[in-house]
């Protein structure tokens, strides 16, 4: 059973790319690899059903010089170069790659509404906070992680519980076991980790389920959440604000002015580890997005080889490339949330860490 549903998850995955270039044969366009991975990997105003041919159009809320305006996407025609003009508000709005512009009064000799200066638009944007495909998918998976221990709680609190943990809690209860013992208290202390363990398991989970969901190629789910830059600084942020302000005076004295070392070595060494403050959390972000992304792509790419060859004799060989890469792509889905939720803790537990004098 299990071996038949991840069979059909790849071959649906690569059903949707095959579906994708189908739709540009039939309009005469070259296949362009780069082009359709990063369709694949970035954000959107509509999700792909099956594939490019039923569409779900997600609302767009904006806040524009004339106030709010909120329409369906649909209204765009499914073009995202420019070239479809929506009016609302007095306001004459543009897509370009996912992005909405106020557009020009009338199109310029190609048709577009945008002014394009090397492959990017100079029009203003107005604030946009439309329902897209990612964010779709952070509140799926926000109502899913608050279904699952909403129920885990309430069975712990039922006459049910007899010590032994049963349906969500069996699955759930192992993995907050490990985050506690394995992850909070080594990095935090037995004496502070409390604190910090409710935020450690959700960025853990959180993480884990949207990289999951960007492995499932169908509708509700196939958003590439974690490969969202804005997603993971985010997520990296949090980390960095909670750190800054659980910072004891033993964390900042190392920072500031290291204690052991000569005052000349001091000198040198505090504007690196002040440094070092900003590049951490950045590191997260970088991380996490870049593992991601990356994995979104080799498998695009992988497929789009048979394209790229005008041959199916080499779909089989690209189809156990893709297998052998998904395979890997879900331990990566959990390795990646595990990185950013230890590496979370380690840095909480600098900050919080007692100097030698107070031990």
């Amino acid at each position: 059973m299990k071996k038949f549903i991840f069979s059909f998850l790849v071959l649906l995955f690569v059903s949707n790319i095959v579906l994708a270039e189908d739709k540009n044969q039939n309009s005469n366009k070259e296949f362009n690899p780069t082009e359709t991975a990063l369709h694949h990997v970035k954000d959107s105003h509509q999700f792909s059903i099956l594939g490019e041919r039923i569409v779900l159009n997600l609302p767009v809320i904006l806040w524009t010089d004339s106030g709010l305006v909120c329409f369906s996407s649909k209204e765009f025609n499914g073009d995202d170069t420019g070239k479809v003009k929506v009016e609302k508000n007095g306001l004459a709005l543009a897509k370009y790659h996912e992005k909405i512009y106020y557009a020009n009064a009338t199109p310029n000799f190609e048709g577009n509404y945008l002014d394009i200066e090397h492959e990017h638009p100079v029009n203003k944007t107005p604030w946009d906070f439309s329902i897209t495909e990612n964010v779709f998918s952070m509140f799926l998976s926000m109502v899913l992680l608050l279904v699952i221990f909403v129920g885990a709680a309430r069975y712990y609190s039922s006459r049910k519980y007899n010590g032994v943990p049963k349906g969500v809690a069996s699955v759930v209860e192992p993995i907050i076991v490990f985050i506690r013992d394995e992850i909070a208290i080594p990095n935090i202390g037995e004496k502070k980790y409390k604190k910090y363990l409710p935020f450690l398991l959700t960025i853990f989970f959180f993480i884990w389920l949207n990289n999951i969901f960007g492995l499932i190629p169908f509708f509700p789910f196939s958003a590439n959440l974690s490969g969202n830059i804005a997603f993971t600084c985010t997520l990296a942020l949090f980390t960095f604000i909670i750190t800054t302000f659980s910072g004891k005076k033993n964390y900042w004295k190392h920072i500031f002015w290291a204690p052991g070392v000569p005052v000349p070595m001091k000198l040198f060494l505090a504007p690196i580890e002040f440094i070092g403050i900003f590049t951490k959390p950045f590191s997260l972000m970088i991380r996490l997005f870049a593992n991601i992304t990356a994995g979104h792509i080799i498998i695009i790419s992988l497929i789009s080889l048979i394209f790229i060859f005008k041959s199916y004799l080499v779909a089989p060989a690209s189809i156990v490339a893709v297998v052998f890469i998904f395979l890997i792509e879900i331990l990566v889905t959990a390795l990646q949330a595990y990185i950013f939720t230890i590496l979370s803790a380690l840095y909480f537990g600098m900050a919080v860490e007692d100097s030698h004098e107070e031990h």
